[in-house]
């Protein structure tokens, strides 16, 4: 796969350090030097702003892959670009405004049920505001195959700024309250940094010029808008609702759970970084066949390595929860409900990269719109009943309705399926492992019984994979760390 293997695998190895300081921040500084309290104000408070991103961003990262390859003249892409760079405003400055004056009214369900919100409900279109013109920039470096940078920007700086900021509460340098203003603080610093690589890659020359096609980009950045809100809904909806039935602390407990499962999709996010615009490229030359290779290698390749973490994760999560605090107990079911949606995600490979391509998006819009009304539907019902179980549970009957419907979709109207007998395969491996590991406890140490455990399966797994040759490049990377090692 090339580039799209080399820059995948740098973009996996940030978002695992990332990951690994975001599970340094989720499962042992946000809980103990926090509080659920506040640690519940952050989680609404970023859900909201993802949800905001969208819309505030008006579609411009997705639209400037989708057209980018496209305009063959660098003027013409000048031209496209400055026009990107405006496009938002278009929206952030009425939201903006929309959200000055009826502030008191937009945020009364949530302050009612948790009047200690009140003050940082402000911070949610401010975060937004800096997410969007992250994504914007992040996609010019993007359609130039640097994407590398941008994640480390995305995945490690901004948990790195917040670590930074949870020692200070620790030490008594910032109160709780000034952490969560701090929060917004990390975002601009995300921001900014992604502005001083993009330029870096490719000083913009500004050309105030409404491109020809201009009604094309603005009805597909309006599809964006509205598709994008579906996808981040369906990861961030139920966080914002829970606190309009339960405390907000309940947020708190659901956050860890969400974090603990997302882990899973970790590979899916860094590959599709580079398969994105090479996605975009390939349908703009119509290679069919190119395109079908790389839709079947990202499946499988994402089931496998997703897979890994899935099981490790499963086998390993009451041990896991052993290590904090009791107060963040109870979430067990959820990891395991989140974790299967995640891993449906990371099986349809480079799915969202085509349909968002493709000129049939009009209709699978449709179909997000009555996936986000699903959500909010079953949400409603299960909440009140089962809590942040209820919310999980949500979550991974609106997923697999709709990721089914997507992958229908792209299988009937354009001839791409991403799944072989190496998926068959694949699954049977992790429900091996699962059924071998998960009831088998050692009695030691909680940490050494999670290493142990986690050494085993995934000797057992990588052994099977290799040897069925379920991934041909997971079995290049293998390949080349036990050439390396000496031991082939």
């Amino acid at each position: 796969m090339g580039i799209v293997q080399s820059q995948s695998i740098k973009n996996t190895i940030f978002t695992f350090v990332g990951f690994g300081i975001g599970a340094i921040n989720t499962l042992f500084f946000y809980t103990n030097f926090l509080g659920k309290l506040h640690y519940g104000i952050v989680m609404t408070i970023l859900s909201g702003a993802n949800i905001l991103m969208p819309i505030m961003a008006f579609g411009a990262q997705n639209t400037l892959i989708r057209f980018f390859s496209s305009y063959k003249e660098q003027k013409k892409r000048d031209e496209f670009l400055t026009f990107m760079l405006l496009l938002p405003l278009a929206l952030i400055i009425p939201v903006g405004l929309a959200f000055y004056i009826f502030y008191d009214q937009i945020s009364h369900s949530w302050i009612q049920e948790n009047p200690t919100l009140k003050p940082f409900f402000w911070l949610i279109p401010v975060i937004g505001l800096f997410m969007a013109y992250f994504e914007v920039f992040y996609a010019w470096a993007k359609v130039h195959m640097k994407s590398v940078t941008g994640n480390f920007i995305s995945e490690i700086l901004v948990r790195s700024i917040i670590m930074v900021l949870l020692l200070g509460v620790h030490f008594k340098w910032l109160s709780t309250d000034t952490f969560v203003y701090c929060v917004a603080l990390a975002y601009l610093a995300q921001v900014i940094a992604m502005k001083l690589y993009a330029i870096s890659v490719k000083m913009p020359v500004l050309r105030f010029v409404i491109p020809e096609n201009v009604r094309e980009i603005i009805y597909y950045s309006l599809f964006i808008i509205v598709s994008g809100g579906v996808a981040v809904m369906l990861v961030d909806f139920d966080k914002v609702m829970i606190p309009q039935y339960k405390e907000i602390g309940q947020n708190a407990i659901y956050g860890l759970a969400i974090f603990i499962a997302t882990v899973i999709a970790a590979p899916s996010r860094a590959m599709t970084q580079i398969t994105a615009p090479i996605t975009a490229k390939l349908m703009v030359e119509n290679k069919h066949e190119e395109l079908n290779d790389l839709y079947k290698k990202s499946a499988i390749t994402l089931q496998v390595v997703g897979g890994f973490i899935m099981i490790v994760i499963f086998v390993n999560i009451k041990e896991m929860y052993h290590l904090i605090p009791k107060d963040y107990s109870g979430g067990v079911l959820a990891v395991f409900l989140i974790g299967i949606s995640k891993f449906y995600d990371v099986l349809l490979g480079n799915n969202n990269s085509i349909i968002v391509n493709t000129h049939y998006y009009r209709t699978v819009l449709l179909f997000g719109v009555f996936t986000v009304f699903l959500m909010i539907v079953l949400n409603m019902i299960f909440i009140p009943l089962y809590g942040i179980n209820g919310s999980a549970f949500a979550t991974l009957l609106t997923v697999a309705i709709y990721n089914t419907i997507k992958l229908i979709f792209v299988v009937k109207k354009l001839d791409l399926y991403p799944f072989t007998n190496k998926t068959l395969q694949s699954l049977a491996i992790l429900a091996v492992c699962f059924l071998l590991f998960y009831f088998w406890d050692f009695p030691f140490y909680t940490i050494i019984n999670i290493i142990l455990k986690s050494i085993l399966v995934s000797l057992l797994y990588v052994f099977l994979n290799y040897k069925l040759q379920i991934s041909e490049e997971v079995n290049g990377v293998i390949a080349n760390v036990l050439k390396k090692l000496r031991l082939m």
